[in-house]
C-alpha cells in the first residue's frame, strides 16, 4: 500500500508541476496539497488516499 501512495503522490506532483508550466501557474496549489496531505499522514498515520484504494480497488493494508 505504502508503494502505490508514494507512486500516486509523486505523479501527483510531477503532473501538477508540468501542468503549472504549461498551463497556469495556480496548479501549485494542488502541488502544495499533495504536500501537505504528506505530512499530516506523517504525523497522523492516516492518509485519505488509503482510504481511497482500499475502497475502490479493494487493497488489503499493510
Amino acid at each position: 500500500m505504502e508503494q502505490y501512495i508514494r507512486a500516486i503522490a509523486g505523479a501527483f506532483i510531477l503532473i501538477s508541476v508540468l501542468l503549472s508550466h504549461f498551463h497556469t501557474p495556480y496548479w501549485l496549489l494542488f502541488t502544495g496539497f499533495v504536500g501537505l496531505n504528506l505530512l499530516q499522514s506523517a504525523f497522523t498515520k492516516r492518509c485519505p488516499m488509503e482510504n481511497i484504494l482500499e475502497k475502490v480497488f479493494h487493497i488489503p493494508k499493510s
